[in-house]
């Protein structure tokens, strides 16, 4: 009974922030609109209630997907690393693309720079995972940010920016981490002056890992479990050349369905309790009034693996970790969706065409709007992948091309038929002509973007490599009860 109230509330919330902005809006007014950007840390497209996952409740994100414009094929270009969200949102805050921005963003003018040369308050709260120098070039107020790209939900490392533009108070968090963006965000909404825009970025940590969220949050889907993924594999069939990384060694191998659903209950969990938050948010913005004058923009920074293919970690470029939320709702957006193919780089010119500000000439991302104002089906026909320097891919249209140059590998999957590409016809005969074409295709796109990466070796790693027995390490940052659920009670190293 107790949980079916808490559920019954979150509805009543969720429907009273939503029931409708009043009055004119910015543009019927004259002036620019106020940019809020939520961007959520690790979270899969599918781990979303209303893009068609029932086993999820995220009431709140709902409403901005059943209210606003989603863009179901939306990805993260990838990295060059394991460390996916440093280029991922580096590309979301310059506009660039992989191979023309660097982690630190130094030589790049930010989204939030322009905005605040244009006029606009400019407040980040969160995690900013491009170094101290280029959040200050781009935020004119911000509070509890964190620099960094992980940590104990309910420890982080936290600083704030003075008025005098230099980082002050720094401390450990006493709540959890979603809750405090939360809080800082709602603190600046309560005493910002409504005469003028602002562009306000809010960067959870969730659901990253650890995967901790508040008690009731994990225990609801312990009690509710969702189902694994369609593509649950023990172990991924092959070496693709991350199979050692951090993120991989947070389960044993093989993966076990009891291993892997607990995590995705802490998962859903976290993904649950953040929605919880950003509902604080958008309530905070009706009630100050600004929520007629507010473009919202819900994103990710990539997805994650969660048992998948048999991987945990977001590092492939597979569907499930490549593939991340993108949602436009405020006024002058239309409710629809679309199934063009997007880049989270696709959110600074679509934000520059929002506030009438022309973009730097250097930023390759594309406009949007278009698509929801029904002036065109799409911005591009192809979309490349690339992590490290082990996988490249590309897709157009239902075709995408995998390829692993350490083992000289391809995989090919068409995704209207095998959405989540578990049947390779790279190596049917019949298929050698789709797999030459989408070749070319990706050698093309390696060029247009700079890519230097051959795409096979003299010199081939095993393709094989069995992991069986390999144990799950025990990582710094998890917390007591997750360290004596999974190790025992031991300590990490």
């Amino acid at each position: 009974m107790r949980a079916r109230l808490f559920w019954l509330w979150m509805a009543f919330v969720s429907a009273a922030v939503f029931s409708g902005p009043t009055g004119s809006s910015a543009a019927d007014r004259g002036r620019r609109p106020n940019i809020l950007v939520l961007f959520a840390d690790d979270q899969r497209a599918d781990a979303i209630g209303a893009w068609g996952n029932p086993a999820i409740r995220t009431p709140h994100i709902d409403r901005l997907v059943r209210s606003g414009y989603s863009f179901r094929d939306n990805y993260c270009m990838g990295s060059w690393h394991g460390a996916v969200c440093i280029p991922s949102r580096a590309m979301l805050n310059s506009g660039r693309t992989l191979f023309h921005v660097r982690p630190d963003l130094k030589g790049a003018r930010l989204l939030p720079e322009l905005l605040r040369q244009a006029g606009y308050v400019t407040f980040g709260t969160g995690k900013w995972h491009n170094r101290e120098k280029s959040f200050l070039r781009g935020f004119s107020q911000g509070k509890a940010i964190f620099f960094g790209g992980m940590s104990d939900h309910f420890h982080v490392p936290l600083v704030d920016l003075g008025p005098d533009g230099k980082l002050i108070n720094r401390r450990t968090g006493d709540k959890h981490s979603s809750e405090l963006f939360a809080d800082a965000t709602i603190d600046f909404l309560n005493r910002h002056d409504p005469q003028r825009p602002f562009y306000a970025y809010v960067a959870f940590t969730a659901p990253h890992d650890p995967r901790d969220p508040p008690r009731r949050y994990r225990v609801w889907y312990y009690d509710h479990r969702p189902p694994l993924p369609e593509n649950f594999l023990p172990q991924h069939p092959f070496n693709n050349g991350h199979m050692g990384g951090r993120d991989e060694n947070l389960a044993p191998w093989p993966r076990t369905p009891e291993v892997i659903s607990d995590q995705l209950c802490e998962y859903y969990g976290l993904v649950t309790h953040m929605d919880a938050q950003i509902g604080r948010i958008l309530e905070t913005l009706h009630e100050t009034g600004m929520a007629r004058d507010t473009v919202i923009i819900y994103a990710a920074d990539h997805g994650l693996a969660l048992g998948s293919h048999g991987l945990l970690g977001k590092q492939s470029v597979y569907e499930h970790s490549m593939r991340c939320p993108l949602v436009f709702a405020g006024p002058g957006i239309p409710h629809g969706q679309s199934s063009a193919l997007s880049y989270l780089l696709d959110v600074f010119p679509t934000v520059c065409a929002l506030t009438g500000i022309e973009p730097p000439p250097e930023v390759e991302g594309k406009n949007l709007r278009p698509i929801w104002e029904g002036r065109t089906d799409a911005v591009r026909d192809s979309v490349f992948l690339a992590f490290a320097n082990v996988m490249r891919a590309v897709r157009r249209g239902p075709w995408k091309l995998i390829r692993y140059p350490h083992i000289n590998h391809t995989q090919l999957f068409n995704l209207d038929r095998d959405p989540y590409e578990m049947h390779n016809l790279a190596e049917d005969p019949q298929y050698a002509e789709q797999v030459e074409a989408m070749t070319g295709l990706l050698l093309r796109r390696q060029r247009e973007l700079d890519d230097q990466q051959p795409l096979s070796t003299e010199n081939p790693q095993p393709k094989t490599l069995d992991l069986t027995g390999r144990e799950r390490k025990p990582d710094r940052w998890q917390p007591k009860w997750i360290r004596d659920k999974y190790f025992g009670g031991t300590e990490p190293d």
